[in-house]
């Protein structure tokens, strides 16, 4: 009985699952220098069939440009494993014989792995390298608007895994796509993780599926252009960074803002390099077109040009326009153009300081992208140092192109293309994920101090200054064998009233002490102490202390 495809597709996933956790069991007993073997042939077979895919993929979706999509595919696959080759992920990986405390990486098995259509290609090479150099297996779920670059890449990796000694099924794809066979990869008991990166609903779902999940997040990255910035180099940064594969990686900017005091430079440097300033109604026309009804992207928009946006907006621009930019006053969920724009699209904000540019910034990001990316254009590392301390992202991107700068192209950040937003985004990692992240590691502790040497209190050193002074806990001497218990102490004994000296408590810089005389707490006859005469004691002491 021939079945039907939900349930075809059903089994493939049940199959690759389990072929994918036999191989793993075999991967794990793998050597360091095995792993790395087959991990460079992996990146090097990857970087040799960037272009092909590249242009595979910009066919097929019909989305960016094919020669920007090539050098991801090669960023993906050569500068990603640059990055990890030298990363220690297979048995003992670090041991610190002072602490006595040694490390051990345990891979977390079969992982399945989200692909989104605006990168393909390169989303399988640089998840195949991460996972594969943890130790784990991996099985892609392609988005359906991409299967065949998609399938393309999954055998470029599958063929160059087996060719270097891997087991087959470690790395491997669903070639049936249906709903049903995602759900069955990412609900399987015998999958540990799911790396996912792609549109917000399926991010959801694989939350929602009961397996842990690493995902990535919507960007809504705001470009502050702070007076003191180069601001040629500036707005040049961030058209290279919008243009880049039109647009479609998330880290890219989403909106200008600028500080009124050089918004004439700020002007005359889109127009020269290219931007199209939109008028009012040029304005509400691409608005009514970019976001669908529901609110979500309109996906026809996607990674297109800006002549071409123009065009299915209804007007004409210079085929040579570079970005399509629109001034704007609001932010709000209804504005497309304080959200997330996955095209040479950007609202342009005019703030009277750098005070109303960090208001302005929150507010987009609080409409959407939290946790995200932003980034600045200064020279005044004072303002660099306030946004880090104080705005909701977790990469704060400085003078540099935001798409590149926020996947670690053109940055020493992790070279990542699932980047992601921590609790604020609703995500797990707030981390560039790399191979560490794929990983458990498994906790080796030597004893080094003995319970009796836990219940001598320490004496706390005074500095000349008056200020106690901080003891290192590992090399720091252990108490007299002499030292008095808190159960001992005739403060608490009621041996004989005592008083904290002032000078004592200022020391220490607590003066809740200062005029405190101890009243009696009886104390046991001997070293057994229970409950009870625990409570009784702090009840006391509490009591004693509170305002």
């Amino acid at each position: 009985m021939m079945l039907d495809k939900d349930l075809q597709s059903i089994q493939e996933a049940r199959e690759l699952v389990k072929n994918a956790k036999e191989a793993q069991r075999q991967f794990a007993k793998f050597t360091q220098e095995q792993v790395d073997k087959i991990v460079a042939h992996i990146a090097e077979e990857a970087a040799r069939h960037a272009e092909p895919l590249a242009k595979s993929a910009h066919q097929e979706t019909g989305f960016g440009r094919w020669q920007d999509k090539v050098l991801k595919n090669l960023f993906a696959s050569t500068q990603v494993h640059e990055h990890i080759s030298r990363i220690r992920t297979v048995g003992i990986i670090s041991e610190d014989p002072v602490k006595k405390v040694i490390e051990v990486g345990v891979p977390l098995g079969v992982i399945t792995a989200l692909v989104p259509s605006t990168n393909p290609t390169s989303t399988i090479f640089y998840k195949t390298l991460i996972a594969l150099k943890a130790g784990n297996a991996i099985i892609f779920s392609p988005h359906p608007n991409a299967k065949v670059c998609s399938q393309q890449a999954i055998e470029v990796v599958k063929r160059a895994a087996l060719e270097a000694g891997a087991p087959a099924g470690i790395v491997d794809g669903v070639t049936l796509l249906t709903m049903q066979a995602t759900e069955t990869l990412m609900k399987s008991k015998d999958v540990s993780l799911i790396l996912a990166t792609g549109g917000e609903g399926m991010v959801r779902a694989a939350y929602a599926s009961g397996t842990p999940t690493i995902s990535g997040g919507p960007g809504n990255g705001p470009a502050f252009i702070e007076r003191s910035a180069d601001i040629p180099q500036a707005v040049k940064d961030i058209i290279t960074s919008k243009t880049f594969d039109n647009g479609v990686i998330c880290a890219s900017e989403q909106s200008i803002i600028a500080e009124r005091c050089i918004y004439e430079q700020v002007h005359h440097e889109l127009i020269r390099q290219g931007a199209y300033l939109m008028n009012e109604q040029e304005s509400q026309q691409l608005a009514s077109i970019l976001l669908r009804p529901n609110g979500m992207i309109n996906p026809d928009l996607v990674g297109q040009c800006a002549s071409t946006l123009a065009e299915k907006a209804g007007f004409n621009v210079p085929v040579t326009t570079t970005v399509l930019v629109s001034p704007q006053t609001t932010v709000s969920p209804k504005n497309p153009y304080s959200r997330e724009k996955l095209c040479p699209v950007l609202g342009l904000y005019i703030e009277d300081d750098w005070n109303a540019a960090c208001e302005r910034v929150m507010a987009l990001l609080t409409n959407e992208g939290m946790g995200h990316t932003l980034v600045i254009h200064t020279q005044n590392p004072d303002i660099v140092r306030n946004f880090a301390l104080e705005k909701p992202v977790f990469r704060i991107l400085v003078n540099t192109p935001a798409a590149l700068g926020g996947i670690g192209a053109t940055t020493n950040l992790t070279p990542a293309l699932t980047l992601g937003c921590g609790a604020l985004g609703g995500g797990s990692s707030s981390d560039n994920v790399g191979p560490m992240n794929l990983l458990n590691v498994r906790k080796v502790g030597y004893g080094v101090r003995s319970i009796e040497e836990l219940r001598q209190p320490k004496s706390v050193p005074v500095a000349s200054h008056g200020v106690a002074a901080v003891t290192d806990p590992v090399s720091a001497p252990v108490a007299s064998a002499q030292s008095v218990s808190i159960f001992e102490d005739t403060r608490f004994t009621g041996t004989k009233p005592s008083v904290v000296p002032a000078a004592t408590a200022n020391a220490i810089g607590d003066d809740r002490f200062s005029t405190v005389t101890a009243t009696s707490v009886a104390t046991p006859a001997n070293d057994d102490i229970n409950e009870a005469q625990v409570e009784r004691i702090i009840k006391q002491v509490l009591g004693r202390i509170a305002p």
